[in-house]
């Protein structure tokens, strides 16, 4: 039997940290056809079984669109068996004015809930963490070892139990239970470890990456159950849409923006990026204080080569101190000022030197 394992697919998520209104509402509407897509993956590749662990809503007030777009395709999908385990994010709004909630579509509380599948050899158990129960979800979890034990949970990895957090998850605790695998949610990124002889756990990660702290590939589980032989084999199907990325330049010694601009489409030309990415150029390394840097042009040109692009500057300002104490000119006495000033730090005397030069030479002060 084939299970689909996905999580943190934060469909109706504003998506306006980075992008423009109109961006924005273009991402948010392809996050949720991407969960549409997932569906069609699944219906493809015969597919029986669909784990959602957690916050596939971002918000508690979902737009009518993202409602009626997630019941029609589990409804359209009889023949795949919905298990959605609600996260921090999600609410009861979702099912809240359905007359009845679809018959493939099976549902958690705040106590153990199983399910079977494969005429009884595969437990699917779950538990939607709250202030009262996250203490003892552990405690009151039995098994039966002659099945194929999963467990869906939502919340955060630890090796100990969390003081008043609902969302922790205490492995240790979960170990030698009887369980085979551990469908989590809650971290972002992809991850698989051994939990003890028998199990794993995994968090599949989100399905698209909504921000920069999200870079790389974003997808889902797939799991393949022998359910005779009570093993399974594990992929990653990495599946979204866009990817982002972070890409660091190392400008250092760059004189001009146009240096600057070389660095960066040397790095990029190795990084073999989609035009279809969201890109974070990060310039790093170290710049003579007079040196000419204009951020906002560099974002121009490479704004039209991917979906987004955002520039962020962490160079440092190097400066030659001894060059301007003997400079009779303007420039030289700002200078001597400015390093005479105990109440600034040295880095933000290399700022504030930085821009006073840019006004005497009558440039934009950046």
């Amino acid at each position: 039997m084939k299970i689909l394992h996905c999580a943190d697919l934060h469909l109706d998520s504003k998506m306006t940290a980075n992008l423009d209104k109109d961006k924005a509402k273009e991402r948010k509407g392809e996050i949720l056809h991407t969960f549409e897509k997932m569906i069609r993956y699944a219906e493809e590749h015969d597919i029986a079984v669909i784990l959602i662990a957690g916050d596939l809503f971002d918000t508690r007030h979902i737009s009518a669109t993202a409602r009626n777009t997630v019941l029609h395709a589990i409804v359209e999908h009889s023949d795949i068996h919905f298990y959605y385990l609600k996260g921090n994010h999600d609410s009861n709004n979702f099912l809240a004015d359905l007359e009845e909630v679809p018959a493939n579509l099976y549902l958690f509380g705040s106590n153990w809930t199983s399910y079977t599948e494969a005429e009884g050899r595969i437990t699917i158990s779950g538990m939607e963490f709250t202030g009262d129960n996250a203490g003892s979800a552990d405690v009151s979890l039995v098994l039966d070892a002659g099945k194929f034990n999963i467990v869906m949970l939502h919340g955060q990895e630890s090796e100990s139990n969390g003081k008043d957090k609902t969302e922790i998850i205490p492995l240790k605790a979960f170990r030698n239970k009887g369980i085979d695998y551990m469908a989590l949610g809650h971290v972002h990124a992809y991850k698989k470890e051994q939990l003890d002889a028998r199990a794993t756990y995994c968090y599949p990660g989100c399905l698209e990456g909504r921000g920069f702290d999200e870079c790389g590939e974003h997808g889902f589980v797939v799991l393949d159950v022998d359910t005779e032989h009570m093993r399974y084999t594990q992929e990653f199907v990495p599946f979204a849409y866009r990817t982002l990325y972070m890409v660091e330049a190392d400008v250092t010694d760059c004189q001009t923006t146009a240096e600057m601009i070389a660095r960066v489409e040397e790095r990029l030309r190795q990084e073999a990026l989609s035009a279809t990415s969201l890109v974070k150029i990060v310039l790093t390394g170290m710049l003579d204080v007079e040196c000419e840097k204009d951020i906002a042009y560099i974002r121009t040109r490479f704004q039209e080569d991917y979906y987004f692009v955002k520039i962020y500057d962490e160079t440092t300002l190097k400066i030659d101190v001894e060059a301007y104490m003997l400079d009779v000119s303007l420039k030289g006495e700002y200078v001597r000022q400015v390093m005479a000033d105990d109440s600034l730090s040295e880095e933000d005397k290399k700022i504030v030197i930085r821009y006073g030069l840019q006004a005497i030479a009558g440039e934009e002060v950046q």
